[in-house]
């Protein structure tokens, strides 16, 4: 019964808890462009025509209205809480494991940031798989048309998805979502680190950094992450938004192949600005939310921060 007041209150707890509204600020700020990036990534599996950001933005806003840029946003949204709180809090501990040399009084080195992340990506990606094949699959519903599922939300689709393909269906992508995942977040935290200790030398010690600092910071992280795994995100779209009636690839190497033979190597970097320019707003959001949250609750409400230059 005690339990949840002695977590919450506990360190792990408030890191676990300012992970979640990082988690929240990062879906709500970049969800539009992310349906964006999904639909340009898959644009010519399923008859699409123009692949440019604003072509697919015009086209679903005048065949199915605004809303169709937040479809599936529920999937994620439910689960974000806890899938980002249990990221930063696994980041806390990993960072540490992997280089035991450094004191508990000091902020962890960039070795065990950089290891931590690559073992946090790997890890979170039992959780995310699932929550990203559903959001695709709600994301590409209208945008396709041999992509029709007749479900109206996340709950429904995850039910014929367990119902037509079992549990291999709901992890189709599992693979090259680690594989993604993995390297993308050592790249992650590692940047987010470095960039803030550069622009505020001395602010991991302390953690009196700016807001200017931490949206810089975690939106930059976010880019170099993205550009660093982006070809394996088309990948991992592109299988993903298979179903069992529109197999098209036989795995990871078979869709590479096809792509490229199909499309042209540029076909890997189809939707990169679009990323890119998301993967900014949304990791400053994160990364401020986070540090935000944690400084208030550890406190007790009273945070203190540089003045934003």
């Amino acid at each position: 019964m005690d339990f949840w007041p002695e977590f919450l209150a506990s360190s792990w707890g408030k890191e676990f808890v300012a992970g979640g509204f990082g988690g929240i600020a990062g879906i709500v700020s970049g969800y539009p462009l992310d349906t964006i990036r999904i639909r340009q990534q898959s644009s010519n599996i399923f008859g699409g025509s123009s692949s440019s950001a604003f072509s697919v933005l015009r086209n679903a806003i005048a065949k199915e209205g605004p809303a169709s840029l937040y479809r599936g946003m529920g999937a994620p949204l439910a689960s974000v809480t806890f899938q980002n709180a249990a990221v930063f809090q696994t980041y806390a501990v990993l960072s540490r494991v992997f280089d035991k040399s450094v004191s508990p009084k000091d902020p962890p080195s960039y070795k065990g940031v950089a290891l931590g992340g690559v073992g946090t990506g790997a890890l979170q990606s039992i959780i995310l798989s699932p929550v990203e094949l559903i959001k695709i699959r709600l994301q590409l519903r209208r945008g396709a048309n041999h992509l029709t599922e007749p479900q109206k939300g996340p709950v429904m689709v995850a039910k014929n998805i367990w119902r037509k393909e079992g549990l291999t269906g709901i992890y189709r992508g599992l693979g090259i979502t680690v594989i993604r995942d993995a390297p993308a977040h050592g790249i992650y935290f590692w940047t987010y680190e470095y960039v803030r200790e550069q622009l505020h030398p001395g602010c991991r010690k302390s953690g009196q950094e700016s807001l200017t600092t931490m949206l810089t910071a975690g939106g930059l992280a976010g880019v170099t992450s993205w550009i660093s795994c982006y070809p394996f995100d088309v990948v991992k779209t592109r299988l993903q938004a298979q179903t069992p009636d529109s197999l098209k690839y036989n795995g990871i190497v078979d869709c590479l192949r096809k792509s490229i033979k199909e499309e042209g190597h540029a076909v890997l970097w189809r939707g990169l600005g679009t990323a890119v320019a998301r993967a900014f707003v949304v990791n400053g959001a994160v990364f401020a939310a986070y540090e935000i949250t944690l400084r208030l609750l550890f406190s007790n409400g009273n945070i203190q921060m540089q003045e934003t230059i």
